[in-house]
């Protein structure tokens, strides 16, 4: 990597993957298919909440927020990560490298507080019954959702900031993104300050949420275990159980990159597990929530009856 003596950097070089021969038409075809496919899922999840009333409620209302959100999550990156497939690589702009940093960090932790946000909405679904359509009304759906986006687009600032202000003399981001740690890594000074900052911004509000997620889920299952009958525990617990299989993944994958030990990320392992968060997750998020769920499967069923009606 070239050194330039405590100078702006205008443009960084993005390493990314870079397999050959095969394996690269390999790695575009399924980059590309599994991006399109996730275009397609959370835009299909999307639509169908808007389009059909029997999913007009506040759970398939946050589910579709996530959706719209993992819509720019996931190409904030992809676009990126096809690119250095594709050309090796790749040369990018500082000013969009920082863009790229603010905006993905930003949207990492809108879907964090989104994550707390669906818990609560579960929680007051099934222990507070009664009360659970004047507590969560429209009004206080908008209001957590535009909370959500606020917090995290306002907490981004501080790591982003930090590190878009730092002296560089390396240019090569060993990243298929512009992500924090690679791109510090780059500096001219001693940035174990920087690091600490990042870590604890992170990691404080990826521990809080997932603090006020397990409590939520804790007081959920001492309120499930005293239904009278199996059926009505079962039918409780199901509704849970795609929101628990998306926070596991994400909170897990997540931890691991920015909160581990540095020997986990060590040989370019960071950027295999961040796969898991700013990909794959997206891709399976349509599928958690809309596998083996009845009620998406009957409003299908009606938008379906009501588009051949039209036709006919």
């Amino acid at each position: 990597m070239d050194h330039v003596n405590h100078t702006w950097t205008h443009t960084f070089i993005l390493a990314g993957f870079t397999p050959t021969g095969t394996l690269q038409h390999l790695a575009i075809f399924g980059t590309l298919s599994i991006y399109l496919l996730t275009l397609a899922g959370n835009l299909f999840i999307i639509v169908l909440v808007q389009a059909d009333s029997g999913l007009s409620t506040p759970m398939y209302f946050f589910i579709s927020v996530l959706s719209f959100l993992e819509l720019w999550y996931v190409s904030t990156t992809v676009p990126t990560l096809l690119h250095t497939l594709l050309r090796g690589r790749s040369p990018i702009p500082s000013t969009a490298c920082f863009v790229q940093l603010y905006v993905f960090h930003s949207l990492g932790m809108t879907e964090c507080y989104l994550l707390g946000v669906m818990a609560l909405d579960r929680y007051l679904a099934i222990c507070r019954p009664l009360h659970y359509h004047v507590l969560m009304s429209r009004q206080v759906q908008l209001r957590l959702v535009a909370g959500t986006w606020v917090a995290g687009f306002s907490a981004a600032l501080v790591p982003a900031g930090l590190t878009a202000t730092l002296p560089y003399c390396l240019k090569e981001v060993a990243h298929y993104f512009c992500d924090l740690a690679p791109v510090m890594q780059l500096a001219c000074v001693d940035t174990s300050w920087h690091a600490r900052v990042y870590i604890t911004v992170i990691g404080m509000i990826n521990t809080c949420n997932l603090v006020l997620i397990l409590g939520l889920y804790g007081g959920i299952a001492k309120a499930v275990l005293k239904l009278p009958s199996a059926a009505s525990r079962a039918k409780a617990f199901s509704t849970c159980s795609s929101h628990i299989t998306v926070v596991t993944l994400f909170f897990g994958s997540a931890f691991i990159v920015y909160v581990g030990p540095p020997e986990i990320r060590a040989e370019g392992r960071g950027k295999l597990i961040a796969l898991v968060y700013t990909f794959l997750t997206p891709f399976l998020n349509p599928i958690i929530y809309t596998l083996r769920n009845k009620e998406v499967k009957e409003a299908v069923k009606r938008v379906k009856q009501r588009i051949k009606a039209l036709l006919n």
